[in-house]
């Protein structure tokens, strides 16, 4: 969800934070990325695609080009068996990324989706029991459209007089 939500709105205004490229060395270097403009390539194709599944854009050219050649293969152990991605070590990450949200996807159906400001990029992963989350955060995107909501229906109120 980190990688997702990573170009919020502030006042108004689209921010990328994965604009500044020590900030995504330093996003990668959490995950267990290496950084390098390489990875950093890679990670911020595969997040703009994954942006754009969500939000009900095409973007399978994009995801092909991430997956492109990569592998998973079986590796006995003691717990049983691992899976283990083999990818180019620039786009590894990237892939595990694209990995994560496929993942999430199969486990929770229709959970993730984008929040229902108009005027918000984020996303939201729905924990609630009865699925009926609508917003990134109930504090910011929440109140406020219920506010606005509130504010119109005062406004068309006719008073009496």
């Amino acid at each position: 969800m980190q990688a997702l939500n990573s170009a919020p709105v502030v006042d108004g205004r689209r921010q990328d934070l994965w604009r500044d490229d020590h900030e995504v060395d330093r996003w990668a270097r959490e995950h267990g990325g290496l950084g390098g403009d390489e990875e950093r390539r890679w990670l911020r194709t595969a997040r703009d695609a994954l942006q754009a599944v969500e939000s009900g854009t095409p973007a399978e050219p994009r995801l092909r080009q991430v997956l492109a050649g990569v592998r998973k293969v079986p590796r006995p152990s003691a717990a049983g068996i691992e899976w283990q991605v083999e990818a180019p070590p620039e786009r590894r990450l990237a892939v595990e990324l694209v990995l994560a949200w496929a993942d999430v996807k199969e486990r929770m159906p229709g959970r993730l989706r984008p929040c229902e400001n108009p005027e918000c990029c984020l996303f939201l992963l729905d924990r609630s029991r009865a699925n009926t989350a609508r917003w990134c955060s109930m504090k910011t995107c929440g109140n406020r459209l219920k506010a606005r909501r509130h504010q119109a229906r005062t406004r068309d109120t006719p008073r009496p007089g």
